[in-house]
C-alpha cells in the first residue's frame, strides 16, 4: 500500500518534470534555428536553398523524399522573394536543359514515356520495370537534355542510351509540339515523333550509314499513341519553378514526382553533342 500510495503521488512531478524538460528542448532547438533564420535575409535564404537542392540532386542516389523536400522549402523561399515564377509566360523556360535529378531511371525525363502511361496505365509500369532491371554496362542511360523555344513552340528530349558496354549508342530524340500554355506554370505538350539519332552502329557503316542516320524518318509516336488512346499523346508539362539557371518540372499525371533540371544555354539552345 505504501508503494503505490508513493507512485500515486510522485507520478505526477515525474510527468511534469518530464513535460517540462521536453518544452524546454523543443523551444530551445526551435529558437536555435529561427536565429539562423533570422540572420539571413529571404534573397540570402533562398540562394541557400537553391544551393542545397542542387547540392542534393547531384548526389550519389539522393531518396524521393529528400527532393520532394528541398523542393518544397525552394518553391516557398523563391515566392516570397518572387523569383522563379509564372514560368509560361517568363520567357525563361526557352534554352537547353540538364537533367540532374529524376524519380525513376532518367529515360522518364522525356514526354513520350509520359504519354506512353497515359496510353498504358494498367502495363506501363511493368514494361518499365523490365528496361529499368536491364544492369550497367549492358544498358547505361544519360546525359538528359531538353531544348525548348517557346517561339517555334517546340520541346525536343533527347537521351543518350548506350549498350553493350557502349558499343552501340544513340540519342533517342522524341520531338513534342507546344500546344498552349495551362495557367501561371503549364505547358500543354503533344509528342509528335520518336527516332534513334546518331546511331553509332550505323555511323559503322560509312557514308551509306551516315546517309541513314540523316534521312532515317522518324517513328511517328504520338499518332501511334492516339491510335491506342485517344488523347493521350497530349502531356502537360508543370514548372513550378525556373530562374536563370534551375528548373523545377514535373509531369502532371504524377505531380509528386519531380524533374529538376540546370541551364546549359539560353535561347533555342545549340542541340550540345551528347
Amino acid at each position: 500500500m505504501f508503494c503505490k500510495s508513493l507512485v500515486i503521488i510522485l507520478l505526477p512531478l515525474v510527468q511534469a518534470f518530464h513535460h517540462a524538460s521536453f518544452k524546454r528542448t523543443f523551444v530551445m532547438s526551435r529558437s536555435s534555428s529561427t536565429n539562423d533564420n533570422d540572420t539571413m535575409s529571404p534573397l540570402e535564404q533562398f540562394r541557400q536553398a537553391k544551393e542545397s537542392l542542387i547540392q542534393c540532386s547531384n548526389s550519389n542516389n539522393p531518396s524521393l523524399q529528400d527532393i520532394r523536400f528541398k523542393t518544397r522549402a525552394l518553391e516557398d523561399i523563391a515566392e516570397l522573394v518572387g523569383i522563379g515564377q509564372a514560368s509560361a509566360s517568363s520567357g525563361l523556360l526557352n534554352g537547353e536543359w540538364e537533367c540532374i535529378y529524376a524519380p525513376e531511371d532518367i529515360t522518364r525525363t522525356s514526354p513520350f514515356f509520359w504519354a506512353f502511361r497515359r496510353a498504358f496505365p494498367s502495363n506501363s509500369d511493368y514494361i518499365f520495370a523490365i528496361t529499368d532491371a536491364i544492369p550497367a554496362p549492358v544498358k547505361e542511360v544519360g546525359p538528359a537534355l531538353q531544348t525548348i523555344d517557346m517561339d517555334a513552340k517546340t520541346l525536343v528530349s533527347r537521351v543518350k542510351v548506350a549498350t553493350l558496354s557502349g558499343l552501340a549508342t544513340s540519342i533517342m530524340t522524341t520531338r513534342c509540339t507546344i500546344e498552349g500554355t495551362q495557367g501561371l506554370d503549364g505547358l500543354r505538350l503533344k509528342v509528335e515523333t520518336t527516332k534513334p539519332e546518331e546511331s553509332t552502329v550505323l555511323k559503322k557503316l560509312g557514308p551509306l550509314g551516315e546517309f541513314l542516320n540523316q534521312n532515317a524518318k522518324p517513328f511517328p509516336s504520338g499518332e501511334a499513341l492516339e491510335r491506342v488512346v485517344q488523347g493521350s499523346s497530349e502531356v502537360v508539362m508543370v514548372t513550378t519553378f525556373c530562374d536563370e539557371g534551375l528548373r523545377i518540372s514535373r509531369n502532371q499525371d504524377r505531380y509528386d514526382d519531380v524533374f529538376v533540371w540546370t541551364r546549359k544555354s539560353f535561347g533555342g539552345g545549340n542541340m550540345m553533342e551528347l
